[in-house]
Protein backbone atom coordinates (compact mmCIF):
# COMPACT_ATOMS: atom_id res chain seq x y z
CA UNK A 1 0.00 0.00 0.00
CA UNK A 2 2.82 2.40 0.94
CA UNK A 3 4.60 1.79 -2.38
CA UNK A 4 1.47 2.61 -4.37
CA UNK A 5 0.84 5.79 -2.37
CA UNK A 6 4.41 6.93 -3.02
CA UNK A 7 3.96 6.41 -6.76
CA UNK A 8 0.67 8.25 -6.77
CA UNK A 9 1.65 11.24 -4.67
CA UNK A 10 5.00 11.70 -6.38
CA UNK A 11 3.56 11.67 -9.89
CA UNK A 12 0.77 14.00 -8.84
CA UNK A 13 3.19 16.52 -7.34
CA UNK A 14 5.43 16.25 -10.40
CA UNK A 15 2.53 16.87 -12.72
CA UNK A 16 0.87 19.71 -10.81
CA UNK A 17 4.08 21.72 -11.02
CA UNK A 18 3.59 21.71 -14.79
CA UNK A 19 -0.17 22.37 -14.92
CA UNK A 20 -2.35 25.32 -13.99
CA UNK A 21 -4.59 24.74 -10.97
CA UNK A 22 -7.98 26.36 -10.69
CA UNK A 23 -9.77 25.95 -7.34
CA UNK A 24 -13.49 25.40 -7.62
CA UNK A 25 -16.13 25.05 -4.98
CA UNK A 26 -18.69 22.31 -5.34
CA UNK A 27 -20.72 21.04 -2.39
CA UNK A 28 -17.94 22.01 -0.02
CA UNK A 29 -15.36 19.93 -1.89
CA UNK A 30 -12.11 21.49 -3.09
CA UNK A 31 -11.58 20.50 -6.69
CA UNK A 32 -8.71 20.92 -9.08
CA UNK A 33 -9.05 21.94 -12.66
CA UNK A 34 -8.60 18.75 -14.68
CA UNK A 35 -5.03 18.75 -16.06
CA UNK A 36 -4.11 17.90 -19.62
CA UNK A 37 -2.73 14.51 -18.72
CA UNK A 38 -4.05 11.84 -16.40
CA UNK A 39 -2.40 10.82 -13.18
CA UNK A 40 -2.90 8.09 -10.65
CA UNK A 41 -5.76 8.61 -8.29
CA UNK A 42 -4.78 10.25 -5.01
CA UNK A 43 -6.92 11.76 -2.31
CA UNK A 44 -5.54 15.15 -3.37
CA UNK A 45 -6.63 14.90 -7.00
CA UNK A 46 -10.29 14.02 -7.50
CA UNK A 47 -10.07 14.70 -11.22
CA UNK A 48 -9.48 11.87 -13.62
CA UNK A 49 -9.50 13.23 -17.14
CA UNK A 50 -8.56 16.19 -19.27
CA UNK A 51 -11.91 17.21 -20.61
CA UNK A 52 -14.00 20.20 -21.53
CA UNK A 53 -17.74 20.19 -21.20
CA UNK A 54 -19.65 20.38 -24.47
CA UNK A 55 -20.73 23.88 -25.32
CA UNK A 56 -24.39 22.95 -25.49
CA UNK A 57 -26.64 20.72 -23.51
CA UNK A 58 -27.28 18.07 -26.12
CA UNK A 59 -28.11 14.55 -25.13
CA UNK A 60 -25.00 12.63 -24.04
CA UNK A 61 -23.03 15.81 -24.50
CA UNK A 62 -23.44 15.92 -28.26
CA UNK A 63 -24.94 18.82 -30.20
CA UNK A 64 -28.72 18.68 -30.49
CA UNK A 65 -28.84 15.23 -28.93
CA UNK A 66 -26.99 13.63 -31.86
CA UNK A 67 -25.35 10.33 -31.18
CA UNK A 68 -21.60 10.37 -30.91
CA UNK A 69 -18.96 8.24 -32.52
CA UNK A 70 -16.12 9.36 -30.33
CA UNK A 71 -15.19 9.60 -26.69
CA UNK A 72 -12.02 11.51 -26.00
CA UNK A 73 -9.77 11.84 -23.02
CA UNK A 74 -8.30 15.02 -24.46
CA UNK A 75 -10.91 16.99 -26.27
CA UNK A 76 -9.95 19.17 -29.22
CA UNK A 77 -10.08 22.91 -29.43
CA UNK A 78 -13.22 24.60 -30.77
CA UNK A 79 -11.54 25.15 -34.12
CA UNK A 80 -10.78 21.44 -34.40
CA UNK A 81 -14.32 20.51 -33.42
CA UNK A 82 -15.78 22.77 -36.10
CA UNK A 83 -13.70 20.99 -38.72
CA UNK A 84 -15.53 17.73 -38.03
CA UNK A 85 -19.11 16.75 -38.62
CA UNK A 86 -19.21 14.56 -35.54
CA UNK A 87 -18.70 15.56 -31.92
CA UNK A 88 -16.97 14.20 -28.87
CA UNK A 89 -19.82 13.28 -26.61
CA UNK A 90 -19.31 12.17 -23.03
CA UNK A 91 -15.54 12.77 -23.29
CA UNK A 92 -14.76 11.45 -19.87
CA UNK A 93 -15.46 11.75 -16.19
CA UNK A 94 -14.89 15.46 -15.79
CA UNK A 95 -15.60 17.01 -12.42
CA UNK A 96 -19.36 17.32 -12.12
CA UNK A 97 -22.02 17.05 -9.43
CA UNK A 98 -22.72 13.47 -10.48
CA UNK A 99 -19.14 12.44 -9.66
CA UNK A 100 -19.25 13.83 -6.14
CA UNK A 101 -20.01 11.06 -3.69
CA UNK A 102 -18.73 8.29 -5.96
CA UNK A 103 -15.80 6.34 -4.50
CA UNK A 104 -12.30 7.45 -5.47
CA UNK A 105 -11.06 3.85 -5.28
CA UNK A 106 -12.78 0.84 -6.85
CA UNK A 107 -14.18 -1.93 -4.64
CA UNK A 108 -11.88 -4.90 -4.10
CA UNK A 109 -14.17 -7.19 -6.14
CA UNK A 110 -14.66 -4.84 -9.12
CA UNK A 111 -13.43 -7.49 -11.55
CA UNK A 112 -15.74 -10.23 -10.28
CA UNK A 113 -18.49 -9.41 -12.74
CA UNK A 114 -17.61 -6.24 -14.72
CA UNK A 115 -20.35 -4.77 -16.90
CA UNK A 116 -18.71 -4.36 -20.31
CA UNK A 117 -21.85 -2.80 -21.77
CA UNK A 118 -21.36 0.54 -20.05
CA UNK A 119 -21.58 3.69 -22.16
CA UNK A 120 -20.40 6.46 -19.81
CA UNK A 121 -17.36 7.08 -17.64
CA UNK A 122 -19.69 7.72 -14.72
CA UNK A 123 -20.59 4.02 -14.84
CA UNK A 124 -17.03 2.92 -14.05
CA UNK A 125 -16.44 1.43 -10.58
CA UNK A 126 -14.87 4.64 -9.23
CA UNK A 127 -14.12 8.24 -10.14
CA UNK A 128 -10.53 7.60 -11.14
CA UNK A 129 -10.83 4.04 -12.31
CA UNK A 130 -8.19 2.98 -14.83
CA UNK A 131 -6.22 6.22 -14.94
CA UNK A 132 -3.05 4.18 -14.39
CA UNK A 133 -3.41 3.38 -18.12
CA UNK A 134 -2.56 6.96 -19.10
CA UNK A 135 1.15 7.64 -19.51
CA UNK A 136 2.77 11.05 -19.12
CA UNK A 137 4.60 12.22 -22.23
CA UNK A 138 5.93 15.52 -23.52
CA UNK A 139 3.00 17.93 -24.04
CA UNK A 140 4.12 19.10 -27.48
CA UNK A 141 4.66 15.52 -28.61
CA UNK A 142 1.22 14.55 -27.32
CA UNK A 143 -0.33 17.43 -29.24
CA UNK A 144 1.49 16.39 -32.43
CA UNK A 145 0.05 12.87 -32.07
CA UNK A 146 -3.45 14.23 -31.49
CA UNK A 147 -3.20 16.43 -34.56
CA UNK A 148 -2.52 13.32 -36.63
CA UNK A 149 -5.84 11.86 -35.45
CA UNK A 150 -7.69 14.96 -36.55
CA UNK A 151 -6.65 14.38 -40.15
CA UNK A 152 -9.17 11.51 -40.27
CA UNK A 153 -12.79 12.48 -40.87
CA UNK A 154 -13.97 8.93 -40.19
CA UNK A 155 -14.94 8.77 -36.48
CA UNK A 156 -12.32 7.30 -34.18
CA UNK A 157 -13.79 6.40 -30.82
CA UNK A 158 -10.68 5.03 -29.10
CA UNK A 159 -7.06 5.54 -30.10
CA UNK A 160 -3.58 4.95 -28.77
CA UNK A 161 -0.03 5.34 -30.06
CA UNK A 162 2.55 2.72 -29.15
CA UNK A 163 5.92 1.22 -29.98
CA UNK A 164 9.47 2.52 -30.16
CA UNK A 165 8.35 5.60 -32.08
CA UNK A 166 6.55 6.80 -28.93
CA UNK A 167 8.44 5.12 -26.08
CA UNK A 168 12.18 4.54 -26.66
CA UNK A 169 13.44 0.98 -26.38
CA UNK A 170 17.11 1.88 -26.25
CA UNK A 171 19.00 4.16 -23.88
CA UNK A 172 20.86 5.99 -26.64
CA UNK A 173 19.64 7.03 -30.10
CA UNK A 174 21.19 5.49 -33.18
CA UNK A 175 22.10 8.89 -34.56
CA UNK A 176 20.15 8.47 -37.78
CA UNK A 177 18.35 11.59 -38.92
CA UNK A 178 14.57 11.64 -38.56
CA UNK A 179 14.35 13.41 -41.91
CA UNK A 180 15.45 10.17 -43.59
CA UNK A 181 12.14 8.58 -42.57
CA UNK A 182 9.64 11.36 -41.85
CA UNK A 183 9.17 13.71 -44.83
CA UNK A 184 8.48 16.77 -42.67
CA UNK A 185 8.04 15.92 -38.98
CA UNK A 186 7.06 18.44 -36.36
CA UNK A 187 9.79 19.75 -34.09
CA UNK A 188 8.25 17.87 -31.15
CA UNK A 189 8.40 14.51 -32.93
CA UNK A 190 12.00 15.08 -34.05
CA UNK A 191 13.02 16.07 -30.52
CA UNK A 192 11.34 13.16 -28.75
CA UNK A 193 12.67 10.62 -31.22
CA UNK A 194 16.17 12.01 -30.75
CA UNK A 195 16.78 12.35 -34.47
CA UNK A 196 16.29 8.62 -35.05
CA UNK A 197 13.16 8.88 -37.17
CA UNK A 198 10.93 5.94 -36.23
CA UNK A 199 7.54 5.18 -37.71
CA UNK A 200 4.76 5.87 -35.20
CA UNK A 201 2.20 3.11 -34.69
CA UNK A 202 -1.46 3.76 -33.91
CA UNK A 203 -4.52 1.64 -33.16
CA UNK A 204 -7.96 3.12 -33.93
CA UNK A 205 -11.02 1.65 -32.23
CA UNK A 206 -14.20 2.19 -34.28
CA UNK A 207 -17.88 1.41 -33.76
CA UNK A 208 -18.87 0.32 -37.27
CA UNK A 209 -16.15 -1.24 -39.38
CA UNK A 210 -17.66 -0.94 -42.85
CA UNK A 211 -18.95 2.58 -42.26
CA UNK A 212 -15.54 3.70 -41.03
CA UNK A 213 -13.68 2.28 -44.02
CA UNK A 214 -16.27 3.72 -46.40
CA UNK A 215 -15.57 7.22 -45.09
CA UNK A 216 -11.83 6.67 -44.92
CA UNK A 217 -11.67 5.30 -48.47
CA UNK A 218 -13.35 8.45 -49.72
CA UNK A 219 -10.84 10.66 -47.93
CA UNK A 220 -7.67 8.53 -48.02
CA UNK A 221 -7.88 6.03 -50.87
CA UNK A 222 -4.07 6.20 -51.18
CA UNK A 223 -3.73 4.67 -47.70
CA UNK A 224 -5.04 1.33 -48.97
CA UNK A 225 -3.55 -1.37 -51.13
CA UNK A 226 -5.42 -2.90 -54.05
CA UNK A 227 -7.89 -4.35 -51.52
CA UNK A 228 -9.32 -0.85 -51.18
CA UNK A 229 -10.49 -0.92 -54.81
CA UNK A 230 -12.90 -3.72 -53.88
CA UNK A 231 -14.84 -1.38 -51.60
CA UNK A 232 -15.55 -0.95 -47.91
CA UNK A 233 -17.53 -4.19 -47.64
CA UNK A 234 -14.57 -6.34 -48.69
CA UNK A 235 -12.16 -4.29 -46.58
CA UNK A 236 -14.37 -4.72 -43.50
CA UNK A 237 -14.72 -8.46 -44.13
CA UNK A 238 -10.95 -8.82 -44.44
CA UNK A 239 -10.57 -6.92 -41.19
CA UNK A 240 -13.18 -8.68 -39.08
CA UNK A 241 -13.02 -12.23 -40.45
CA UNK A 242 -9.30 -12.75 -40.96
CA UNK A 243 -6.59 -12.92 -38.33
CA UNK A 244 -6.95 -10.94 -35.10
CA UNK A 245 -9.56 -8.50 -36.43
CA UNK A 246 -7.16 -5.64 -37.20
CA UNK A 247 -6.68 -3.92 -40.57
CA UNK A 248 -3.29 -2.21 -40.92
CA UNK A 249 -2.30 0.54 -43.32
CA UNK A 250 1.49 0.92 -43.05
CA UNK A 251 3.87 3.60 -44.36
CA UNK A 252 1.32 6.40 -44.46
CA UNK A 253 2.42 10.03 -44.27
CA UNK A 254 0.19 12.29 -42.18
CA UNK A 255 1.24 15.81 -41.16
CA UNK A 256 4.71 15.11 -42.51
CA UNK A 257 5.07 12.08 -40.22
CA UNK A 258 5.33 8.45 -41.29
CA UNK A 259 2.80 6.31 -39.43
CA UNK A 260 1.21 2.88 -39.43
CA UNK A 261 -2.35 2.60 -38.21
CA UNK A 262 -4.48 -0.41 -37.42
CA UNK A 263 -8.28 -0.33 -37.33
CA UNK A 264 -10.20 -2.60 -34.94
CA UNK A 265 -13.87 -2.83 -34.07
CA UNK A 266 -14.60 -1.89 -30.45
CA UNK A 267 -16.44 -5.17 -29.85
CA UNK A 268 -13.42 -7.13 -31.06
CA UNK A 269 -11.13 -5.00 -28.95
CA UNK A 270 -13.14 -5.38 -25.74
CA UNK A 271 -13.56 -9.11 -26.24
CA UNK A 272 -9.81 -9.61 -26.63
CA UNK A 273 -9.07 -7.44 -23.60
CA UNK A 274 -11.53 -9.25 -21.34
CA UNK A 275 -11.33 -12.82 -22.65
CA UNK A 276 -7.91 -13.05 -24.34
CA UNK A 277 -9.24 -14.82 -27.40
CA UNK A 278 -6.22 -13.70 -29.49
CA UNK A 279 -4.07 -11.55 -27.14
CA UNK A 280 -3.20 -9.47 -30.22
CA UNK A 281 -4.36 -6.03 -29.06
CA UNK A 282 -4.52 -7.08 -25.41
CA UNK A 283 -0.80 -7.85 -25.53
CA UNK A 284 0.02 -4.41 -26.88
CA UNK A 285 -2.00 -2.75 -24.13
CA UNK A 286 -0.15 -4.77 -21.48
CA UNK A 287 2.80 -2.48 -22.20
CA UNK A 288 2.87 1.32 -21.83
CA UNK A 289 0.98 3.09 -24.61
CA UNK A 290 -0.20 6.67 -25.03
CA UNK A 291 -3.99 6.74 -25.07
CA UNK A 292 -5.14 9.68 -27.17
CA UNK A 293 -8.90 9.06 -27.13
CA UNK A 294 -10.57 7.07 -24.43
CA UNK A 295 -13.77 5.08 -24.14
CA UNK A 296 -15.33 3.87 -20.86
CA UNK A 297 -16.00 0.35 -22.07
CA UNK A 298 -12.45 -0.06 -23.35
CA UNK A 299 -10.98 1.41 -20.18
CA UNK A 300 -12.88 -1.12 -18.07
CA UNK A 301 -11.97 -4.03 -20.36
CA UNK A 302 -8.32 -2.97 -20.40
CA UNK A 303 -8.18 -2.86 -16.61
CA UNK A 304 -9.42 -6.46 -16.68
CA UNK A 305 -6.65 -7.18 -19.19
CA UNK A 306 -3.96 -5.61 -16.99
CA UNK A 307 -4.94 -7.39 -13.78
CA UNK A 308 -5.17 -10.65 -15.77
CA UNK A 309 -1.61 -10.06 -17.00
CA UNK A 310 -0.43 -9.67 -13.39
CA UNK A 311 -2.18 -12.89 -12.33
CA UNK A 312 -0.75 -14.82 -15.27
CA UNK A 313 2.75 -13.54 -14.52
CA UNK A 314 2.39 -14.51 -10.85
CA UNK A 315 1.61 -18.08 -11.91
CA UNK A 316 4.86 -18.08 -13.87
CA UNK A 317 7.02 -16.57 -11.10
CA UNK A 318 8.50 -17.98 -7.85
CA UNK A 319 7.55 -16.79 -4.34
CA UNK A 320 9.99 -13.85 -4.43
CA UNK A 321 11.09 -11.88 -7.48
CA UNK A 322 11.87 -8.34 -8.61
CA UNK A 323 10.01 -5.63 -10.49
CA UNK A 324 12.06 -6.36 -13.60
CA UNK A 325 11.13 -10.05 -13.34
CA UNK A 326 7.43 -9.19 -13.11
CA UNK A 327 7.34 -6.58 -15.86
CA UNK A 328 9.53 -8.66 -18.18
CA UNK A 329 7.21 -11.63 -17.70
CA UNK A 330 4.17 -9.48 -18.48
CA UNK A 331 5.81 -7.82 -21.49
CA UNK A 332 6.88 -11.23 -22.78
CA UNK A 333 3.37 -12.71 -22.73
CA UNK A 334 2.39 -11.24 -26.10
CA UNK A 335 5.60 -12.44 -27.76
CA UNK A 336 5.18 -16.11 -26.81
CA UNK A 337 4.01 -17.89 -29.94
CA UNK A 338 4.50 -14.81 -32.13
CA UNK A 339 6.10 -16.11 -35.34
CA UNK A 340 7.93 -12.82 -35.84
CA UNK A 341 10.12 -13.52 -32.81
CA UNK A 342 11.58 -16.57 -34.56
CA UNK A 343 12.69 -14.44 -37.51
CA UNK A 344 15.91 -12.42 -37.65
CA UNK A 345 13.81 -9.27 -38.16
CA UNK A 346 13.07 -9.05 -34.41
CA UNK A 347 15.60 -8.31 -31.70
CA UNK A 348 15.82 -11.25 -29.27
CA UNK A 349 16.45 -8.71 -26.47
CA UNK A 350 13.31 -6.75 -27.32
CA UNK A 351 11.45 -7.51 -24.09
CA UNK A 352 14.43 -6.59 -21.90
CA UNK A 353 14.93 -3.36 -23.84
CA UNK A 354 11.27 -2.38 -23.50
CA UNK A 355 11.17 -2.94 -19.74
CA UNK A 356 14.57 -1.52 -18.82
CA UNK A 357 13.95 1.70 -20.73
CA UNK A 358 10.36 2.14 -19.53
CA UNK A 359 10.54 0.99 -15.92
CA UNK A 360 8.76 4.07 -14.44
CA UNK A 361 5.92 3.63 -16.97
CA UNK A 362 5.51 -0.05 -16.10
CA UNK A 363 5.51 0.96 -12.45
CA UNK A 364 2.76 3.49 -13.14
CA UNK A 365 0.75 0.89 -15.03
CA UNK A 366 0.99 -1.98 -12.55
CA UNK A 367 1.90 -0.71 -9.05
CA UNK A 368 -1.74 0.19 -8.17
CA UNK A 369 -2.90 -3.26 -9.30
CA UNK A 370 -0.22 -5.02 -7.28
CA UNK A 371 -1.25 -2.91 -4.30
CA UNK A 372 -4.88 -4.04 -4.62
CA UNK A 373 -4.24 -7.77 -4.97
CA UNK A 374 -4.38 -9.66 -1.64
CA UNK A 375 -1.64 -12.17 -2.44
CA UNK A 376 1.26 -10.00 -3.65
CA UNK A 377 3.08 -6.96 -2.27
CA UNK A 378 6.25 -4.92 -2.54
CA UNK A 379 8.85 -5.99 0.02
CA UNK A 380 11.49 -3.32 -0.44
CA UNK A 381 12.14 -0.38 1.93
CA UNK A 382 13.14 1.77 -1.05
CA UNK A 383 9.48 1.83 -2.12
CA UNK A 384 8.70 4.19 0.75
CA UNK A 385 11.07 6.81 -0.68
CA UNK A 386 9.54 9.61 -2.74
CA UNK A 387 12.05 9.33 -5.58
CA UNK A 388 11.36 5.62 -6.11
CA UNK A 389 8.44 6.23 -8.48
CA UNK A 390 10.62 7.84 -11.15
CA UNK A 391 13.90 6.06 -10.37
CA UNK A 392 14.76 3.60 -13.18
CA UNK A 393 17.77 2.31 -11.24
CA UNK A 394 15.64 0.84 -8.44
CA UNK A 395 14.57 -2.76 -8.93
CA UNK A 396 12.26 -3.38 -5.99
CA UNK A 397 11.68 -6.85 -4.57
CA UNK A 398 8.18 -8.37 -4.55
CA UNK A 399 6.74 -11.39 -2.73
CA UNK A 400 3.62 -13.42 -3.41
CA UNK A 401 1.60 -15.74 -1.21
CA UNK A 402 1.80 -19.30 -2.54
CA UNK A 403 -1.29 -20.43 -0.63
CA UNK A 404 -3.10 -22.88 -2.96
CA UNK A 405 -6.54 -21.36 -2.23
CA UNK A 406 -5.42 -17.86 -3.23
CA UNK A 407 -3.55 -19.15 -6.27
CA UNK A 408 -6.57 -21.27 -7.20
CA UNK A 409 -8.65 -18.09 -7.16
CA UNK A 410 -6.13 -16.54 -9.57
CA UNK A 411 -6.55 -19.45 -11.96
CA UNK A 412 -10.33 -19.16 -11.73
CA UNK A 413 -10.18 -15.42 -12.53
CA UNK A 414 -8.04 -15.73 -15.65
CA UNK A 415 -9.72 -14.51 -18.87
CA UNK A 416 -12.34 -16.94 -20.12
CA UNK A 417 -10.85 -18.08 -23.45
CA UNK A 418 -7.36 -18.36 -22.02
CA UNK A 419 -8.53 -20.16 -18.89
CA UNK A 420 -10.34 -22.78 -20.97
CA UNK A 421 -7.13 -23.50 -22.91
CA UNK A 422 -5.26 -23.94 -19.63
CA UNK A 423 -8.00 -26.24 -18.35
CA UNK A 424 -7.68 -28.41 -21.45
CA UNK A 425 -3.91 -28.58 -20.91
CA UNK A 426 -4.46 -29.97 -17.43
CA UNK A 427 -7.31 -32.25 -18.47
CA UNK A 428 -4.79 -34.01 -20.64
CA UNK A 429 -2.08 -33.96 -17.98
CA UNK A 430 -4.34 -35.24 -15.17
CA UNK A 431 -6.17 -37.61 -17.56
CA UNK A 432 -9.62 -36.44 -16.48
CA UNK A 433 -12.45 -38.25 -18.32
CA UNK A 434 -14.16 -36.02 -20.86
CA UNK A 435 -17.64 -36.28 -19.32
CA UNK A 436 -16.35 -35.30 -15.89
CA UNK A 437 -14.31 -32.49 -17.42
CA UNK A 438 -17.33 -31.11 -19.31
CA UNK A 439 -19.35 -31.01 -16.08
CA UNK A 440 -16.51 -29.12 -14.43
CA UNK A 441 -16.42 -26.58 -17.29
CA UNK A 442 -20.16 -26.08 -17.06
CA UNK A 443 -19.91 -25.43 -13.33
CA UNK A 444 -17.15 -22.88 -13.87
CA UNK A 445 -19.05 -20.77 -16.42
CA UNK A 446 -19.15 -17.07 -15.62
CA UNK A 447 -22.37 -16.34 -17.47
CA UNK A 448 -25.48 -16.66 -15.36
CA UNK A 449 -28.32 -14.19 -16.02
CA UNK A 450 -30.23 -15.24 -12.90
CA UNK A 451 -27.64 -14.62 -10.18
CA UNK A 452 -24.25 -13.14 -9.37
CA UNK A 453 -21.48 -15.70 -9.21
CA UNK A 454 -18.29 -15.03 -7.27
CA UNK A 455 -15.37 -16.46 -9.15
CA UNK A 456 -13.83 -18.61 -6.44
CA UNK A 457 -11.37 -21.29 -7.38
CA UNK A 458 -12.57 -24.86 -6.97
CA UNK A 459 -10.60 -28.03 -6.28
CA UNK A 460 -9.49 -28.29 -9.92
CA UNK A 461 -8.23 -24.69 -9.95
CA UNK A 462 -6.32 -25.31 -6.74
CA UNK A 463 -4.86 -28.51 -8.18
CA UNK A 464 -3.67 -26.56 -11.23
CA UNK A 465 -2.20 -23.81 -9.07
CA UNK A 466 -0.56 -26.38 -6.80
CA UNK A 467 1.34 -28.04 -9.61
CA UNK A 468 5.12 -27.78 -9.25
CA UNK A 469 6.44 -24.44 -10.50
CA UNK A 470 8.33 -25.80 -13.50
CA UNK A 471 5.36 -27.77 -14.78
CA UNK A 472 2.89 -24.95 -14.15
CA UNK A 473 5.08 -22.46 -16.01
CA UNK A 474 5.31 -24.86 -18.93
CA UNK A 475 1.54 -25.43 -19.14
CA UNK A 476 0.71 -21.72 -18.82
CA UNK A 477 3.28 -20.91 -21.53
CA UNK A 478 1.77 -23.53 -23.83
CA UNK A 479 -1.71 -22.04 -23.29
CA UNK A 480 -0.34 -18.57 -24.13
CA UNK A 481 1.30 -19.87 -27.30
CA UNK A 482 -1.91 -21.60 -28.37
CA UNK A 483 -3.79 -18.35 -27.86
CA UNK A 484 -1.35 -16.24 -29.84
CA UNK A 485 0.13 -18.48 -32.54
CA UNK A 486 -2.68 -18.81 -35.10
CA UNK A 487 -4.09 -15.25 -34.89
CA UNK A 488 -0.59 -13.81 -35.08
CA UNK A 489 0.42 -15.97 -38.05
CA UNK A 490 -2.78 -15.24 -39.96
CA UNK A 491 -2.51 -11.53 -39.12
CA UNK A 492 1.04 -11.54 -40.49
CA UNK A 493 -0.12 -13.11 -43.75
CA UNK A 494 -3.03 -10.71 -43.85
CA UNK A 495 -0.58 -7.81 -43.56
CA UNK A 496 1.00 -8.87 -46.85
CA UNK A 497 -2.39 -8.37 -48.51
CA UNK A 498 -3.62 -5.25 -46.75
CA UNK A 499 -0.27 -3.50 -46.80
CA UNK A 500 0.49 -4.23 -50.43
CA UNK A 501 3.59 -5.89 -51.84
CA UNK A 502 5.73 -2.76 -52.07
CA UNK A 503 4.98 -1.52 -48.56
CA UNK A 504 5.49 -5.01 -47.13
CA UNK A 505 8.94 -5.32 -48.68
CA UNK A 506 9.79 -1.86 -47.38
CA UNK A 507 8.60 -2.82 -43.91
CA UNK A 508 10.62 -6.06 -43.86
CA UNK A 509 13.74 -4.23 -45.04
CA UNK A 510 13.34 -1.69 -42.26
CA UNK A 511 12.90 -4.47 -39.70
CA UNK A 512 15.96 -6.27 -41.05
CA UNK A 513 18.07 -3.12 -40.86
CA UNK A 514 16.85 -2.42 -37.34
CA UNK A 515 17.78 -5.94 -36.30
CA UNK A 516 21.25 -5.58 -37.84
CA UNK A 517 21.83 -2.27 -36.06
CA UNK A 518 20.69 -3.60 -32.68
CA UNK A 519 22.59 -6.85 -33.12
CA UNK A 520 25.71 -4.85 -33.95
CA UNK A 521 25.27 -2.82 -30.77
CA UNK A 522 24.94 -5.98 -28.70
CA UNK A 523 28.11 -7.45 -30.20
CA UNK A 524 29.98 -4.22 -29.53
CA UNK A 525 28.84 -4.27 -25.90
CA UNK A 526 30.13 -7.83 -25.50
CA UNK A 527 33.48 -6.93 -27.11
CA UNK A 528 33.80 -3.90 -24.83
CA UNK A 529 33.02 -6.03 -21.79
CA UNK A 530 35.70 -8.52 -22.79
CA UNK A 531 38.24 -5.73 -23.34
CA UNK A 532 37.42 -4.21 -19.95
CA UNK A 533 37.80 -7.62 -18.31
CA UNK A 534 41.19 -8.14 -19.90
CA UNK A 535 42.33 -4.70 -18.71
CA UNK A 536 41.36 -5.55 -15.12
CA UNK A 537 43.51 -8.68 -15.30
Amino acid sequence: MEASRVVLSHLTALHLRKQSILPLSLSGVFLLRPPKTLLYHTKYSPFSTDTKSPSNGGKNGSPGGASSESHSIETPSQDETKAHSYSLSNPGPAISPSSVGRPDSPPADWDENPDLNISAFSQLPSNNFGINQHMLINDEFKEALRQILWQFRAPIRYAFAYGSGVFPQTATPSGKSSSSLHPKPSAAISTVQGGEGKMIDFIFGVSYTQHWHSLNLQQHRNHYSAVGSLGSYVVSRVQDKWGAGVYYNPYITVNGTLIKYGVVNLDTLCRDLSEWDTLYIAGRLQKPVKILRDDPRVRLANQVNLISAVRTALLLLPPTFTELDLYSTIAGISYLGDPRMSLPTENPNKVANIVQNQLPNFRRLYAPLIDNLPNVSFKDPRCSQAEWAEDPSTNASIAQDMDPVKRGNMVRRLPKSFREKLYFQYQSKFQIPRLEFNKMLEASKDEDPTRFRRRQGGSFDQKVAGDDQGSLSKEVSVAIKKTIAWPSKSQTVKGLVTGGFGRTIKYLRAKWQKWKDENGKEKEKKRKKLRDGEKEK
